[in-house]
């Protein structure tokens, strides 16, 4: 009953944040409080995978090997590890989103830390970044993204022959992307983008529209707490082709038909700080990082040197 009232509490928050949350100088603030000890950090898994993963598990004990005392959180929507990752391919991302907020404001040991740190994996980048934006309690420090696709994708990917879920997904996908109950089922077609027919992405997708912030209406609230991240870093893998476009993971939109590339820097979300981007980059906050292999092909090397740049605790003063 509790946790169901936190829930119904924040998506009503988010509902309703720009028009009662008052305006504040937009200008990145320092991390909340120094600790000596490394801040908890939380991991969002991608699509087709779920919570209690081996390999997720692996990189909770990598940030515990380099930064020992690490509380690894590993989000999920079901404490059933198959329903959990059902609901990678079906749900509704505000109620999801919503109820990930929930869960961290009401966790014992993330809601009494100073910060978090968050890595989000795939589709789990763009949903962590959803977070910072809607609720962000606990805020989050550094925002560490692998292969997300924070422009949306212009093509679904393909499933392997025997994962029904995947498949029974895209039979729904195809042919029926704008319509209302894909958009309010369907996990991957509510951060589909075609930027040839960006007049139906606007006026009837269900997320990425809006936490990209490329609507008339401008969400500040949005804006205000992404520009408090210490750090969002975005890796790009040189080789992905899971993700089209695999440019997505740096924001830069791709003409699907001419190939043309056009880069965030050079786009209207940058230029215009729809969402607090240039912000970021102007207080050498936002990286771009390019990392060889296919989609998720990840390193223990990668990731112990993410673990030690961005999240090995300051010393104090610093």
């Amino acid at each position: 009953m509790i946790a169901t009232l936190i829930l119904h509490l924040t998506i009503l928050c988010i509902l309703t944040s720009a028009s009662t949350i008052p305006q504040r100088p937009l200008v990145p603030q320092a991390s909340p409080t120094w600790t000596p000890d490394p801040l908890p950090l939380v991991i969002w898994h991608g699509l087709g995978d779920n919570y209690k993963a081996e390999g997720l598990r692996s990189i909770g004990d990598l940030a515990q090997e380099i930064n020992p005392g690490t509380f690894t959180y590993f989000v999920r929507l079901d404490p059933d590890p198959s329903s959990d990752r059902t609901a990678t391919f079906f749900g509704n991302l505000t109620l999801q989103i919503a109820q990930v907020c929930a869960d961290l404001a009401a966790h014992p040991i993330l809601s009494t830390a100073p910060a978090i740190n968050a890595i989000g994996f795939s589709q789990g980048g763009q949903f962590l970044r959803a977070y910072v934006e809607r609720c962000n309690k606990p805020p989050v420090s550094n925002l560490i993204t692998f292969g997300s696709q924070h422009n949306g994708i212009s093509q679904f990917q393909n499933c392997a022959a025997t994962d029904w879920v995947c498949q029974g997904a895209q039979g729904l996908l195809k042919g029926n992307t704008w319509s209302q109950f894909v958009q309010n089922k369907l996990v991957p077609a509510q951060y589909f983008r075609d930027p040839e027919d960006i007049e139906a992405y606007l006026e009837n997708s269900n997320f990425l529209a809006d936490v990209n912030n490329e609507r008339v209406f401008k969400n500040e609230t949005y804006k205000q707490n992404l520009i408090m991240l210490e750090k969002f870093v975005m890796y790009l893998f040189a080789e992905d082709t899971t993700v089209v476009p695999k440019e997505s993971s740096w924001f830069s939109e791709v003409n699907a038909t001419t190939g043309k590339e056009t880069k965030l820097k050079d786009r209207p979300i940058y230029q215009e700080d729809w969402l607090g981007l240039k912000t970021l980059d102007e207080h050498n906050k936002l990286e771009f990082k390019l990392t060889k292999g296919g989609h998720m092909q990840l390193s223990d090397e990668l990731l112990k040197q993410v673990f030690k740049q961005y999240f090995t605790p300051k010393t104090k003063g610093n």
